[in-house]
């Protein structure tokens, strides 16, 4: 099982994709690809944590995701938070996101594990004003669309609330 969670910003997609993973009862590890630069983003991460009981095992990987996913157990269930995170990682570490997307692609499609990916929306809002915010917003178009072809799930959360994009709900 593969799944894809999508949604803007605020709208319960962790949470949701969280509550996901656990209803496996099986091995949870959280692949978190944030990392913290300011006091803000720290508060951001630590409610994230706070959700998390002991049943969850924590990897911070803000940049090479294949290696976790080609070391995983086919009873695990990984969720890693968020490839819009990852992406902008690359980004502006200035990696090659064409190729950074295709080794994760290419890692999901072999990976043993059942596999939670939680990506942001972020096509809905005006065309951004500069170059930089452009040029994001077009490579995570095109990551999202990856990630939803490769999930047998794909699930849009408005508000809390799952809508099924592909798929249908465990």
């Amino acid at each position: 099982m593969s799944t894809f969670v999508l949604g803007g910003a605020a709208s319960g997609k962790s949470l949701w994709a969280e509550r996901l993973a656990e209803s496996y009862d099986r091995p949870l590890t959280y692949i978190a690809t944030g990392q913290i630069f300011d006091d803000e983003v720290a508060a951001r991460v630590q409610i994230h944590k706070n959700r998390r009981d002991d049943r969850w095992v924590t990897v911070e990987e803000p940049l090479d995701l294949t290696a976790t996913l080609t070391t995983a157990r086919s009873e695990q269930v990984l969720l890693i938070d968020c490839a819009t995170m990852w992406l902008s990682n690359h980004m502006m570490a200035g990696n090659d996101l064409a190729a950074a997307q295709a080794a994760l692609i290419k890692a999901l499609q072999t990976c043993p594990a059942t596999w939670v990916i939680v990506s942001n929306e972020v096509g809905h809002g005006i065309v951004p004003d500069n170059k930089l915010a452009r040029q994001f917003r077009e490579a995570q178009g095109r990551l999202n669309i990856a990630l939803a072809a490769e999930a047998t799930l794909a699930v849009m959360v408005v508000a809390g609330l799952p809508q099924v994009l592909k798929g249908s709900l465990p």
